[in-house]
C-alpha cells in the first residue's frame, strides 16, 4: 500500500482534532447503517463486504490504496499500511460484522446510526464500528496532513469476528500470514471505555486488555447399558453425565494471580488506597461498579454447563448421554485446569469414570506484558483528552481476534478509547439491545488513537 497525492481534498493540519473527530463520528454512523449481521451461516450475504467497500472508498478519496482478501464471497478483509520510520509495525484492527438485533426490542431502529440526545444509536456502536470508524478517520488524517508515524502503521478491517474468525482473522492467519509481516504489536477491542468507580467520582478507570482467557469448550459423552426404565442395571449414562456436570458446576476454582490481575490490583490500589486480599477479592469486586462482574470473571477459571442431551422416551434408559461445558481458561494455566477437571471427575465417578469421554477444544488464551512500554504510551495518549483518566491493565474473560494474531508472535492489547458517562455500562452493551455510544466519546477517542499511533 502506498499513500499518494492523487486526491482533490484540501490539506489538513495534524492538530485539527475537531475535523478528525467529526469524521470518526460520521464514519461510525455510516458503518452502522450498513447491516452486516453475522448469524454464523457462512453465506450471510454481502453486509461485511459493503462495509469493507465503504472503508476502501473513503480511503481512496485521500489517495490510500489497500489490499482486499476474501475467504468466500461477501466475507472480505481489508488492509492498509502507512510507512513509518521504524519498520516494526503496530497493527490496529477491528471487525465489521455485528451480532443480530431484534428491532422490536429497541427504543430506536438498530441500523439507523442516528444521533439522538448526543448518542450514536445502533448495532455495532460499541462492538465495534466505533473503532472501525476511528481507524478510518485516523488513516485519512495521516494522508491529509502529510504526517508520518514514528513506526509503520498497519490497519486491518476483518470480517467474521463474531463467529470465531473462521472467515476473517483465523483464515488470514492460517492461509495468509504474510499479510502481517513486520507486525510486532496489535491493538483492538475490548477495553478503553471509562468506568467511574463508586465513591471516586473524580477518577475514571480505562481498562486496557493485556490478556484474554482461552475458550475450552468441552463435550462430555457417557455410555451405559440401554434398557427398559423398569429394569435398571449396570452403568446408567444419564447418571454419569448428571454427576459429572454437577461436580464441575459446583466447584469454584481458586483465584490465580496472573500478571494481568496483579497489574490491575496495583492500579486499583493506587486509586482507592486499599489493599485487597484473596479472601476479600470477590466481595471487593462488588464495589467496583461496572468493572466488577468483568474482573470477577477474570479471577479464576470458570466452567459453565450449557447443554444436556439424552434419551427419547421416559421409559427407555438410553445408551448414551452428552453434555457441553463452556470453560474459560486463564493464560499460562491450561494444564493445571485440565488436571483439576480430570481429578474432579475421577473422584466423583469412581469406577464409572471409564464410561466417560471428553472432547476438548484447545484454549487459545492471550497474554502480553502489562508493564510493556506500549502501556505507558497508552497512558500518555489518554492524558491528551482525559488527564484524570487512569489506565488499568486487566484480563479480558472473553476472546477477540487477538487470539489468532498472537500465534504470529504479535503482542496483543485491547483499548478502544471512549470517555463514557459514569452511569453508562460499556461492557454491558456488548450484544445488548439499545446499543449506543456518546458521539463525544468517539470524537475524543479518535484524537487519543491518533496520538497513540504517532508515539507508539
Amino acid at each position: 500500500m502506498t499513500i499518494t497525492s492523487a486526491h482533490s481534498l484540501p490539506a489538513r493540519d495534524w492538530n485539527d482534532w475537531d475535523t478528525l473527530g467529526s469524521e470518526a463520528v460520521a464514519f461510525t454512523q455510516e458503518l452502522i447503517r450498513i447491516p452486516s449481521v453475522n448469524t454464523g451461516d457462512p453465506d450471510i450475504g454481502d453486509g461485511e463486504d459493503r462495509c469493507i467497500h465503504f472503508i476502501a472508498d473513503k480511503l481512496a478519496e485521500v489517495g490510500i490504496k489497500g489490499d482486499y482478501l476474501a475467504s468466500r464471497p461477501g466475507r472480505g478483509n481489508y488492509r492498509i499500511i502507512i510507512p513509518g520510520d521504524d519498520p516494526h509495525a503496530l497493527l490496529l484492527h477491528g471487525h465489521v460484522d455485528v451480532v443480530p438485533a431484534n428491532a422490536d426490542e429497541w427504543d430506536h431502529p438498530p441500523f439507523s446510526g442516528d444521533i439522538i440526545d448526543g448518542w450514536i444509536w445502533g448495532r455495532g456502536a460499541v462492538d465495534m464500528k466505533d473503532f472501525a470508524g476511528m481507524m478510518l478517520a485516523v488513516a485519512r488524517h495521516y494522508a491529509l496532513s502529510g504526517m508520518r508515524p514514528a513506526r509503520t502503521l498497519m490497519m486491518v478491517w476483518f470480517s467474521d469476528e463474531e463467529h470465531d474468525g473462521v472467515w476473517g482473522s483465523h483464515w488470514l492467519v492460517d492461509h495468509h500470514p504474510e499479510w502481517f509481516t513486520g507486525v510486532t504489536q496489535a491493538l483492538s477491542e475490548v477495553g478503553g471505555f471509562s468506568v467511574t468507580l463508586p465513591g471516586y467520582p473524580d477518577k475514571r478507570i480505562y481498562p486496557l486488555a493485556v490478556a484474554e482467557k482461552g475458550v475450552a469448550w468441552a463435550r462430555l459423552s457417557a455410555t451405559g447399558r440401554a434398557g427398559h426404565g423398569s429394569r435398571p442395571s449396570g452403568t446408567n449414562a444419564v447418571s454419569v453425565i448428571a454427576r459429572s456436570v454437577a461436580a464441575i458446576a459446583r466447584y469454584q476454582f481458586p483465584i490465580v494471580h496472573t500478571p494481568a490481575l496483579d497489574a490491575f490490583l496495583d492500579t486499583i490500589t493506587e486509586v482507592t488506597g486499599q489493599q485487597y486480599d484473596d479472601d476479600d477479592l470477590d466481595t471487593a469486586t462488588e464495589e467496583w461498579g461496572f468493572l466488577g462482574p468483568v474482573v470477577r470473571a477474570s479471577l479464576r477459571h470458570t466452567a459453565a454447563p450449557t447443554q444436556l442431551h439424552a434419551g427419547y422416551a421416559v421409559n427407555v434408559i438410553p445408551a448414551e448421554a452428552t453434555a457441553t461445558i463452556d470453560c474459560r481458561v486463564l493464560p499460562g494455566h491450561e494444564e493445571e485446569f485440565f488436571h483439576t477437571v480430570d481429578t474432579l471427575l475421577r473422584t466423583e465417578l469412581g469406577e464409572d469414570y471409564e464410561a466417560l469421554t471428553i472432547e476438548w477444544e484447545q484454549p487459545n488464551a492471550v497474554s502480553s506484558d502489562p508493564h510493556a512500554p506500549f502501556v505507558d504510551t497508552v497512558r500518555a495518549s489518554l492524558a491528551t483528552t482525559d488527564p484524570a483518566g487512569v489506565v488499568a491493565p486487566y484480563l479480558l474473560p472473553a476472546g477477540t481476534d487477538n487470539k489468532f494474531l498472537q500465534h504470529l508472535g504479535i503482542e496483543c492489547f485491547g483499548f478502544v478509547p471512549l470517555q463514557l458517562p459514569s452511569d453508562y455500562d460499556g461492557f454491558g452493551h456488548f450484544h445488548a439491545k439499545n446499543e449506543r455510544v456518546p458521539a463525544s466519546a468517539v470524537h475524543g477517542g479518535a484524537r487519543v488513537l491518533a496520538h497513540l499511533t504517532q508515539h507508539a
